[in-house]
């Protein structure tokens, strides 16, 4: 079996650089995109089996990223977890309704990182 392929979208060069370090040390092929934008184009041209959606960018916010991602057929199925740090009510929600998978809040635990992710790549997400 070939490592997963994650997408890890930040506009924060530190924090894409810690995800990376932590997947990277447990056999994941890590991509990085700054912004929506590139996250669309990454998607589109990569394939990756998972992405990590910072939801509060330039350019392209995570929510629209998503909505746009949703809509082409390639990347329609595409698990997509929202990164925010605004852990406020109803985040989540909104997550959601954008057409996310799933919800991590920064700061992100790095321990748990592995493990929260293969949870919507084995498709055991509730």
């Amino acid at each position: 079996m070939s490592a997963y392929r994650v997408l890890v979208v930040d506009d924060s060069a530190l924090n894409r650089k810690v995800i990376r370090t932590v997947l990277l040390a447990n056999g994941f092929e890590v991509l990085e995109a700054k912004d929506g934008l590139e996250a669309i184009e990454m998607a589109t041209t990569w394939h990756p089996d998972l992405i990590l959606m910072d939801v509060r960018m330039p350019e392209m916010d995570g929510y629209e990223a998503t909505r746009r991602l949703r809509a082409l057929p390639e990347t329609r199925d595409l698990p997509i977890v929202a990164v925010t740090a605004q852990a406020m009510s109803g985040e989540a929600e909104r997550a959601r309704e954008a057409g996310c998978d799933g919800y991590l809040s920064k700061p992100i635990n790095t321990r748990t990182l592995v493990d929260d992710i293969m949870v919507y790549l084995e498709g055991d997400a509730a």
